[in-house]
């Protein structure tokens, strides 16, 4: 049965089943991948550049803020049509589309391909499926059973344990089955809390839905949580049909504290949420509470979570559980359709018809 043909309820509930299907998701793609065979001069590439679009590339934004103090090689993201002049045949490129039909991607793909760099692709299938099979490029072609969504955005586990995968299969960094169970565990814990059934009195996920309501998010984070966040801020936008921004902390102490001043009409509008973490550096941590500080000074609304997992990467999917819920009861409570992504369909047939 396809989207179109489903009920709201229905269609919440699809999205209620993606959310506590992360773990699985997570486990599904990095058991699959740890299991495939990788060329071994693969091994030997001395920067990894990495091409997605939208939710297509979340994990892999994710993945950069957390592992960066553990990559021995370079590791950039590219969200474009075209790659940089340094990729060569030294260059791992990984190509990511969810559904294999992202032209971006693809041009990126061929271009990689003239290039003489190495590439490995990451798709439920499409056109960059059919590319990959034909051409037997190394890949990732996923049965994407834990997603009933059919959302992308929704497909997180799948994106954040692939490309943790690959990069460690690689040699690029070094991560562990325990600590994928470690994040796993953290994540079902989590959802657990933030269940629907759980009442709003205890449900963290139900009291942000109910601050946010009518704002206009604005998400603070830093190091290993900036990644997560951005994935929030997508979900904001796609799934609630809500205007999120995204600011990274040190980098909003030297401008926006200056910007909180006008337009004033807008303050009533605004919601800070400041993403702390005990994991941040001593550096970062003892900015929170002074930034807070002038936010709350300017009269702008804001709130604080902390999570309490003691791994990065437990804290990420702690946070991407909360995060997730807090979308899907915010959509719920304004009654609209979290599935259906309107102007981004009008978009592409409207591009579509200049590309005839």
């Amino acid at each position: 049965m396809s989207n179109d043909n489903l009920s709201l309820e229905q269609k919440y509930k699809q999205v209620t089943d993606t959310i506590r299907a992360y773990p699985r998701q997570l486990k599904q793609s990095w058991d699959e991948i740890m299991g495939l065979y990788i060329p071994e001069d693969y091994n030997k590439v001395k920067q990894v550049v990495f091409c997605g679009m939208g939710g297509s590339a979340l994990g892999a934004r994710i993945v950069d803020s957390l592992v960066f103090s553990r990559l021995r090689v370079p590791f950039e993201i590219f969200n474009d049509y075209h790659l940089p002049a340094y990729v060569n045949d030294e260059t791992l490129v990984i190509v990511s589309s969810y559904s294999g039909g992202t032209e971006e991607t693809l041009e990126s793909l061929h271009e990689a391909l003239s290039r003489g760099s190495k590439v490995f692709g990451i798709t439920t299938g499409g056109r960059l499926g059919e590319i990959l099979h034909k051409r037997k490029i190394p890949s990732y072609i996923f049965n994407p059973i834990n997603n009933p969504s059919g959302q992308p955005r929704m497909s997180i586990g799948y994106a954040v344990g692939s490309t943790l995968a690959i990069l460690t299969k690689l040699g690029a960094i070094h991560f562990t089955t325990s600590e994928i169970d470690e994040a796993d565990l953290a994540m079902t814990k989590a959802l657990t809390e933030f269940h629907e059934n759980s009442p709003e009195t205890t449900n963290l996920a139900k009291l942000f839905a109910k601050k946010l309501k009518n704002k206009l998010p604005i998400l603070v984070a830093s190091e290993h949580l900036i990644g997560a966040c951005h994935t929030l801020k997508n979900q904001f936008n796609e799934s609630a049909k809500t205007f999120s921004v995204l600011f990274e902390l040190p980098e909003l102490n030297h401008h926006l504290m200056e910007g909180l001043a006008r337009p004033a009409k807008m303050k009533s509008e605004m919601h800070f949420i400041f993403i702390s973490s005990n994991l941040y550096s001593e550096e970062v941590k003892k900015r929170y509470p002074i930034t807070s500080g002038v936010v709350e000074k300017n009269g702008i609304e804001n709130s604080t979570f902390s999570p309490r997992s003691s791994t990065k990467l437990a804290q990420i999917f702690e946070f991407l559980a909360l995060g997730s819920s807090v979308v899907y009861f915010l959509t719920k409570d304004y009654g609209i359709d979290p599935l259906i992504i309107p102007w981004v369909d009008y978009f592409k047939k409207e591009l579509a018809k200049g590309n005839k």
